[in-house]
């Protein structure tokens, strides 16, 4: 009996304390749990606000490259360059039109137009010697004195083309060579053991200064007598 009253008693206490409990909402703590799985990551956050503008870097190496950036804008026309060398001639096109004729112009004066002209005969009995001028000595026209006698030498003063003849009366074999400053123009010889005539014209290209003269060779039975005349001349066809 004693005992069953004991119990009784512990069964209310018991009984108390779990109605405390209930009321209170607080017990004994229990053992902490096991750490649960990890949850998956969270997605990246917003761009936060440009931060301040750091310091200047270190200058970089002499020989290191930087990366390259990104293209500039055009910049302004630079001066212009000089002239460069002229470059090879190009194919010759084709060929114009014609044009219409002009109006005809006023009449020339003779008077101021260029001249020059002259013409001489061989004088003495004796043979031109070779290699050097023949000397026609009489002369018949020489107004612009473009000719020397003395020489037997035609010196150009106006550039232009020139019209050259001789006339040579010989009484043997005859070779007489037209010169210009020295060069060979034209070459003329007749042959026979008896009197005869020959003759020879040349145009020639002049520049001012240049000479004009004949020679005779080896064969140079060039004669100037009465009736046996021997003449040299030369006139400007047209200046330049």
């Amino acid at each position: 009996m004693e005992s069953s009253c004991i119990t009784l008693m512990l069964l209310l206490v018991l009984l108390g304390l779990l109605v405390s409990s209930s009321e209170t909402n607080s017990g004994i703590p229990g053992i902490p749990g096991s750490h649960g799985v990890p949850g998956m990551p969270g997605r990246d956050g917003r761009d936060g606000p440009k931060g301040a503008k750091g310091e200047p870097g270190l200058p970089g190496s002499v020989n290191a490259r930087g990366e390259y950036g990104e293209k500039g804008n055009q910049g302004m026309p630079g001066p212009i360059g000089k002239r460069g060398r002229r470059g090879p001639g190009g194919d010759s096109g084709d060929p114009g039109t014609v044009g219409e004729k002009g109006e005809k112009g006023r009449s020339g004066d003779h008077k101021s137009t260029l001249k020059s002209a002259f013409s001489a005969k061989r004088g003495g009995h004796e043979y031109p010697p070779r290699d050097s001028p023949i000397r026609f000595t009489r002369v018949i026209s020489n107004d612009q004195g473009h000719y020397d006698s003395s020489t037997g030498v035609f010196t150009c003063n106006i550039t232009g083309h020139y019209y050259f003849v001789f006339h040579a009366s010989s009484d043997n074999d005859l070779c007489m060579i037209m010169k210009m400053n020295g060069l060979n123009k034209a070459a003329f010889c007749s042959h026979g053991e008896f009197e005869q005539v020959s003759s020879g014209g040349i145009v020639l290209h002049l520049l001012t200064n240049d000479k004009v003269w004949l020679e005779a060779t080896d064969y140079n039975a060039l004669v100037g007598k009465e009736n046996h005349d021997s003449v040299f001349s030369g006139f400007l066809l047209f200046p330049d």
